[in-house]
């Protein structure tokens, strides 16, 4: 079986200092994050990014500082900007760490209710031209997919030519509106990718760790992280994103998976 790759989401554009204090805003708290995740075994760190008062932003600027601030404590770890920016911003605008010309950025499939009024918009127009950017560009995709659909999409549009082979995906399991964090989804899900590509399950919320027990064992990988999930067991907040991969790691331990450094996980996602 593969090494395991380990992805940390250290800070979403959602969570908040209010559900978690360590939860970073600036640039320096996110470059110690990423650190103590990178120290503890995740070879990539999934990035979003904040001003200093805790709003998202996707400024290619905020990107750049944040970036370069990760790459000076973690000089080999893979930075994954998301594209999925926040609730409401334009596709131009959620494009702009894309510039910056990074290894992998996430590729949102599909639209899904995220709760109340929230809908997070990737319409098929969208996701080719967020698809047709990275390829120009050669950015590996990450493909984010929140239920069953999304896969069906990204397949037709692969074949369409907006988006390149091997895929990566990324299940996000247990997010109101997406598919249930459960083994029978789960299952569902990885069976449905084609042969040669890989996958990421990223549970949310209380599954976070159900769900990577789940995909230790079935040869994918596991991202964790305060975007995700704030706490390391019911009711009892996670120090650090450092403390969820640790969690992760002696899980794989238990289960019998090597963990992949930076290097071996881009061999794995045919990254060189």
């Amino acid at each position: 079986m593969e090494k395991l790759i380990i992805t940390a989401a250290i800070c979403g554009a959602e969570v908040t200092k209010e559900h978690n204090p360590s939860v970073p805003y600036t640039v320096e708290e996110i470059a110690e994050e990423a650190y103590k995740s990178y120290k503890a075994g995740a070879s990539i760190i999934h990035l979003h990014v904040r001003e200093d008062d805790g709003t998202p932003t996707q400024s290619k600027e905020r990107f750049s500082k944040c970036i370069n601030a990760i790459k000076e404590r973690c000089p080999d770890v893979i930075i994954q900007p998301s594209t999925g920016g926040a609730v409401g911003m334009t596709n131009d605008e959620r494009l702009q760490p894309i510039e910056l010309l990074p290894e992998m950025a996430t590729l949102d499939c599909g639209t899904c209710n995220f709760g109340g009024d929230d809908i997070f918009i990737n319409t098929e127009n969208t996701i080719k031209y967020f698809g047709k950017r990275m390829i120009e560009l050669g950015i590996k995709p990450e493909l984010e997919v929140f239920d069953k659909g999304m896969i069906d999409m990204a397949l037709r549009l692969q074949k369409k030519g907006y988006i390149s082979i091997p895929m990566h995906f990324n299940f996000v399991m247990g997010v109101n509106g997406g598919i249930s964090a459960s083994p029978r989804d789960l299952v569902f899900m990885a069976g449905s990718i084609p042969e040669g590509s890989t996958f990421t399950v990223s549970g949310i919320g209380r599954n976070q760790f159900t769900m990577a027990a789940m995909s230790i064992i079935m040869g994918g990988h596991v991202r964790v992280g305060f975007e995700d999930n704030v706490y390391i067991s019911k009711g009892i907040p996670a120090s650090s994103n450092g403390e969820l991969v640790e969690k992760v790691v002696r899980l794989a331990k238990e289960l019998n998976r090597e963990i992949a450094s930076p290097e071996e996980a881009r061999t794995i996602l045919g990254l060189k």
